[in-house]
């Protein structure tokens, strides 16, 4: 127990009842009525409080104005001391009970989130090993959708209108023909994306224009172009098994930083872009990461080692921390916490993308580099 349960410290200038009379200087520890006090008619009473105005000068006017406007009831105003001074408050007991502490929250629903994420996994997996067009399918109608996404809420928070048919039509062929034609086959359909934008929105006034065709070439850059890399790891010979890696890579890390760094989260990371993450919810993805990488490097992927693997999970942590904050940076922008509601428990597909579409072009590099194009 601290000094300042015993209470206030005594005031100077404050009259209480002795034994000798009134003495200056101490001020009682216990409440300030009670049944000693009663036996002592000698110790002043409280005084009605009034409004502060000049002993001398000003009209009578200026100080019948003055009390008027005074507080109806005590409560109003704070009281005032003998001496001009404000009385401190007893500080509360140190062994009185403390509210117990809080338990850290997840802040979503964790049986709706893992629900849906064993239900997507089950999909992609199925699709990625059975039949390689329908994993392509998949993910243009992943793309398709993220792009709704951005494009609505570009225009409910800042009036953007970012043209959407091209944009779907494009970066659906933008995934297809980076499967069919590689590298080459991608970068022209994205061309093609952009210069349709342009051409779609000419439609309409010419105000905002410059505004809107930026956004749209942004969106078709950042969701088809990026998802394209992962059409372009599924044309290999063991094309499923490196888009398994990266998938489990991005998945590990985001599920390292979390564990890590709800449990052990001290740091901020960038508090004024996520001020979720923490320094150590990112050694945490490095860490699960980098022993991941090892694993699926050194027993999946045809040709690997396992200090490739290394190198490959250190990428992929960097990659998916930079993608979640570039992702949050843009809803911080908008003023929103999730893109959508579309999966519950996750928000929408573009709070699921946040994290792959970066990490897409870094594992398909480093994976021709490693072990060749297949």
């Amino acid at each position: 127990m601290n000094d300042s349960s015993w209470g206030a410290p005594p005031q100077a200038g404050y009259w209480a009842p002795t034994d000798r009379g009134p003495v200056q200087g101490h001020a009682p520890a216990g409440p300030p009525y009670d049944a000693t006090e009663a036996q002592h008619p000698m110790q002043t009473q409280p005084m009605p409080i009034v409004p502060d105005v000049p002993a001398h000068g000003g009209n009578q006017d200026d100080r019948g104005a003055a009390r008027r406007a005074g507080p109806l009831f005590r409560d109003e105003m704070p009281s005032a001391h003998p001496h001009g001074e404000t009385p401190q408050k007893p500080e509360p007991m140190s062994d009185a009970p403390q509210p117990a502490p809080q338990k850290k929250s997840a802040g979503r629903d964790l049986s709706a989130a893992i629900g849906v994420g064993v239900g997507l996994g089950v999909v992609i997996v199925a699709s990625l090993f059975i039949v390689k067009a329908v994993f392509v399918g998949v993910i243009a109608v992943a793309v398709v959708v993220g792009l709704w996404e951005l494009t609505s809420r570009l225009q409910e928070r800042k009036g953007i209108k970012a043209p959407l048919v091209p944009l779907a039509v494009g970066g659906a062929a933008m995934v297809v023909a980076g499967y069919v034609r590689g590298p080459e086959g991608a970068w022209v359909a994205m061309a093609l994306t952009a210069l349709a934008v342009l051409v779609w929105r000419m439609t309409e006034p010419p105000g905002n224009y410059l505004k809107d065709v930026t956004a749209g070439v942004f969106a078709a850059f950042y969701v088809p172009f990026l998802a394209t890399f992962v059409a372009l790891m599924l044309t290999a010979d063991d094309g499923p098994q490196r888009v398994l890696t990266f998938l489990v890579l991005t998945v590990v890390s985001d599920t390292g930083a979390y564990a890590v760094g709800w449990r052990f989260g001290k740091h901020k990371l960038a508090p004024r872009i996520s001020p979720g993450k923490t320094r150590e919810g990112l050694l945490g993805a490095v860490a699960f990461a980098m022993v991941a990488g090892a694993l699926l490097m050194q027993f999946v992927i045809d040709g690997g080692t396992w200090w490739q693997g290394l190198l490959l999970g250190l990428a992929v942590a960097a990659s998916a921390t930079l993608g979640d904050l570039g992702e949050s940076m843009i809803k911080r922008d908008l003023g929103i916490k999730d893109m959508g509601t579309l999966l519950p428990g996750h928000g929408g597909i573009m709070d699921r993308l946040d994290s792959l579409l970066p990490t897409a072009p870094v594992v398909w590099l480093l994976l021709v580099l490693f072990v060749g194009s297949g």
